[in-house]
């Protein structure tokens, strides 16, 4: 079964916002096996929601839409759908009812009859319940195909699809089941993985792909095969994975498909009654934030500091002005420093600092441009690691925090008391 995802809105468009539920809706259809095979965005204008509609629907046994249901007179997806589809609005009492009682519960302004109009829907539709909005989505079917409309705000669209449409397609169309395992690995590129990792690729039955998946100094290998037997392909799918180990099982740090990193990184931490704490310079914070925003770690992480300018590095983490200028911020006698200052401001298990530059100048120091350092210090020893991460300031940066993570996952599995 085929699909294709159309995204309305001159916001879209013009890059005030990013499409983000093209790859959710993307991702929830591959699960229940709808292939998608284009994504459309177009413009608030009624001709060319028509044409997109027209030209997905030659394609595509399933079209969905998001954006466009809103109150207000650019919102031009139900009035367009009418005219697709040769119908005309009514009022659904329902949703209604439910408008009603949003702005009775949340809304301290009184309800406008624009807001009214969102409870009209075309006739040829099934009215979706939107538990989070006031915008329901739509479901028509025409001929063999469907056509699904959902609001383009984007906790709607996901609760609309979860809640209502998933459990619809699953009912009215009989798809192959697609299962996908996409294995984290850190510390090689590529090509060097695919060297590695070529008579075992060679040797994949048919029915299984293999994708290469890089992102600033990780690779996601991402392995799919597809059938009817979901039993059997999970099985197949884990005895291929075990083989891969054979070939790469030193870099690997994972499955992304279960858990990220950090958060395998979070759960041993827990598990195991350690503490984390930061001190970053290049990385301005983003290593603490990547834990930060996994629940409960406040069990595991004590704290961080973002000691990014110079002075910082003196005036919070009480770094003697001396070693600075004896050694430059960026070093790794600074690194060392940074770490072992967090370690004791924070009373943590573990430490980790992080000192670069990432240009577009060398700032306060002489290192090159690319140049990072990474200390890791816990109660017995103080690690630094040096790094060139190239020279655009993006990926210099967030190849440091990925390098971050992996040192910090390498310290926890080699304690003995963790193996």
């Amino acid at each position: 079964m085929k699909a294709e995802i159309i995204t309305i809105g001159d916001e879209i468009l013009i890059g005030q916002i990013v499409d983000s539920n093209s790859a959710f809706l993307g991702k929830q259809l591959n699960k229940i096996g709808i292939d998608v095979i284009q994504i459309t965005s177009v413009q608030d204008d009624s001709q060319h929601i028509i044409q997109a509609l027209e030209d997905a629907a030659k394609r595509a046994n399933l079209v969905i839409t998001t954006g466009g249901l809103g109150p207000t007179k650019d919102d031009l997806t139900k009035k367009t759908l009418c005219s697709f589809f040769d119908d005309e609005l009514v009022l659904d009492k329902k949703v209604l009812a439910h408008i009603e009682e949003i702005f009775r519960k949340y809304v301290s302004t009184p309800i406008l009859p624009a807001n009214r109009s969102q409870a009209y829907l075309p006739s040829k539709s099934i009215g979706l319940f939107n538990r989070y909005g006031t915008a329901p989505g739509m479901w028509i079917e025409k001929e063999k195909g469907v056509f699904v409309s959902l609001p383009g705000v984007p906790y709607e669209m996901k609760s609309l699809m979860r809640d209502e449409v998933i459990p619809r397609l699953k009912e009215r169309f009989k798809t192959p089941f697609i299962i996908h395992k996409t294995i984290l690995t850190y510390g090689l590129g590529e090509s060097a993985i695919a060297d590695r990792i070529e008579e075992w690729e060679n040797a994949l039955p048919k029915h299984f792909k293999l994708a290469y998946l890089p992102n600033f100094g990780r690779v996601r290998l991402r392995l799919s095969t597809r059938g009817n037997n979901e039993d059997q392909l999970y099985k197949e799918i884990n005895q291929q994975v075990e083989k891969l180990h054979d070939y790469i099982g030193d870099i690997i740090k994972g499955y992304e498909d279960e858990i990220s990193l950090e958060e395998n990184i979070a759960q041993l931490f827990l598990k195991n009654n350690l503490s984390l704490s930061t001190a970053e310079s290049c990385t301005g914070g983003k290593i603490a934030s990547r834990f930060s925003d996994i629940p409960g770690a406040s069990g595991f992480l004590k704290g961080g500091i973002v000691s990014y300018a110079t002075s910082a590095k003196s005036d919070a983490l009480g770094i003697d002005q001396k070693i600075i200028e004896d050694y430059s911020v960026v070093s790794a006698e600074i690194t060392e420093e940074m770490a072992r200052k967090s370690l004791k401001l924070f009373k943590s298990d573990l430490a980790i600092a992080t000192t670069g530059n990432a240009g577009p100048t060398k700032g306060d120091s002489d290192a090159e441009i690319g140049t990072v350092f990474i200390a890791l210090a816990d109660d017995k020893h103080t690690v630094v690691h040096s790094f060139n991460l190239g020279n655009q300031r993006e990926r210099i940066t967030y190849k440091a925090v990925n390098k971050s993570l992996e040192l910090i996952y390498d310290w926890i599995v080699s304690r003995n008391d963790i193996i």
